[in-house]
């Protein structure tokens, strides 16, 4: 692992982008990462142009760097823009609200008390003594337990129409619908979707490990025991139940351990970029997952040798189709989270690595300089998302991500023998991975963290010590090279 903050055009690019899409917005967590990215932006171009001998060389670097920066920050600005949430326009008084038609935008969720909950693209209202008018925006809808395995059998994509009482949040507008009626269904490729995702969440139901099967490998959280996932929470490790590239990362290391031999490695590629788009519109939009599925792709264009083999580079392209394509991710927390996180892992991480090198074990150096990297780009976020940091999660994470790779691959192969009803011989299995790493989250979380009650200080402390670390690295990496010169 060897680290070299460059600045190339799409690093350049994608850092004036996130400074204009987060400077933008009026949002202290967005802010906060604009913070970050700019400091390092200010590291780097300190960084680059200090180590070049050339000035000629430095200008021409500094000139472009200046115009895709300025690019960027356009992009970054118009993306914003773009991004907001439109209103809810209803057309009648809000307090005369008592219907509402739409279509679901996404998967309905199953939550406390078997209600279910959704959000919906309003299309009409409808109020007393008859009143009808067109409507517009995102609304969450809650429906009772009656209504909800009724609304999960159809699906995402399905126009609706609702009857209860229109109320508004803290978050925006809510609707408690008292009564419902499919207007549409949706269309075949999106029934086809439901269904596989209705016979998969079926196969697990009733086994005491299937809830955290589905949520490892669909994000599917609807069965997943509420006290695990507060312990997960508990022990700064729930990062690991929503879908991002470690998920993503064990699939393709499966896909390609099947394909690879076979096909050979461009081939192999190739199809696991089909395999994993399939995926991915299976288990819907996610941001975090999005990110890296997206840089999966880009990376198959690496392999290609369409593409730079520069993962810095990559995770920047990566920010910036999807700031263009999906706007409104980019004000998501796990969007900025996911993102921050691969950036500290690659841009601190790697100088962790490079300054302990020989001095660990490369087995346990490598994931821990890299959990390092990540807790110190997020916590600062962390804190004032969550109101807490907790870091025994960089410990825990060591023990869980191998178990959870383990359960995740276990869980596949139990799929596969749920087929031909051979999965009986693979459940005990399941069960005793499942236990222990119940246990470690237990003991974990029985620890805790500590409050973020000034979340600007560890934003600060997390962005100096990164830099230092950065700063350090670089110059024993120069040393060490004017050394081995003259040795």
């Amino acid at each position: 692992m060897v680290n070299r903050l460059r600045l190339t055009p799409v690093f350049c690019a994608a850092l004036g982008a996130a400074a204009g899409f987060y400077l933008l917005s009026s949002l202290v967590l967005s802010v906060s990462a604009a913070v970050v990215l700019l400091s390092f932006t200010a590291f780097s171009f300190f960084n680059v142009l200090s180590s070049l001998d050339r000035q000629n060389r430095s200008l021409r670097l500094a000139a472009v760097c200046c115009t895709v920066f300025t690019v960027g920050l356009m992009i970054g600005i118009s993306a914003a823009s773009a991004g907001r949430i439109t209103e809810v326009k209803f057309s009648i008084p809000q307090n005369r609200v008592t219907a509402i038609e739409g279509v679901l935008l996404e998967d309905p969720r199953i939550i406390s008390g078997g209600r279910a909950m959704a959000s919906i693209s309003l299309k009409r209202c409808a109020g007393e003594d008859s009143l009808r008018a067109s409507s517009q925006g995102e609304i969450t809808v809650f429906l009772p337990q009656e209504n909800a395995e009724k609304i999960r059998q159809f699906g995402r994509g399905t126009s609706v129409f609702m009857e209860g009482t229109l109320r508004s949040s803290e978050t925006g507008w809510t609707f408690s619908a008292a009564s419902m009626h499919v207007v549409k269904r949706a269309s075949a490729i999106e029934r086809m979707r439901t269904g596989i995702r209705l016979n998969l969440i079926s196969r697990f139901d009733g086994k005491k490990w299937g809830g955290l099967s589905l949520a490892l490998l669909l994000g599917i959280k609807d069965n997943l025991d509420t006290n695990l996932a507060a312990m997960y929470r508990n022990a700064g490790c729930s990062y690991i139940l929503a879908l991002s590239g470690m998920h993503l990362a064990i699939l393709a290391a499966v896909i390609a351990f099947l394909l690879r031999k076979p096909l050979g490695l461009r081939a192999a590629a190739i199809t696991g970029a089909a395999v994993i788009c399939l995926y991915c519109f299976i288990v819907g939009p996610m941001p975090s997952l999005n990110r890296a599925a997206l840089m999966y792709l880009l990376g198959v264009f690496a392999v290609l040798g369409a593409l730079p083999k520069e993962p810095l580079s990559i995770l920047s392209l990566s920010f910036l189709v999807q700031i263009i394509v999906t706007p409104a991710a980019g004000f998501s927390v796990s969007f900025i989270l996911s993102y921050l996180a691969l950036f500290g892992i690659l841009v601190i991480g790697q100088p962790i690595y490079s300054l302990f090198a020989g001095k660990a074990p490369d087995i346990l150096l490598q994931p821990l300089s890299a959990s390092c990297g990540a807790f110190l780009s997020t916590a600062g976020i962390t804190g004032f998302s969550f109101g807490v940091i907790v870091p025994m999660g960089i410990i825990t994470g060591l023990l869980l991500v191998p178990l959870t790779a383990v359960f995740m691959i276990a869980s596949m192969i139990w799929l596969v023998l749920d087929f031909i009803s051979l999965s009986a011989l693979l459940s005990p299995f399941l069960s005793v991975i499942y236990l222990v790493m119940e246990k470690i989250v237990t003991l974990a979380g029985s620890i805790g963290g500590f409050s973020a009650g000034k979340p600007f200080v560890i934003l600060a402390f997390s962005l100096v010590l990164s830099l230092l670390i950065v700063s350090f690295e670089n110059r024993f990496s120069k040393e060490r090279l004017r050394l081995k010169a003259f040795s």
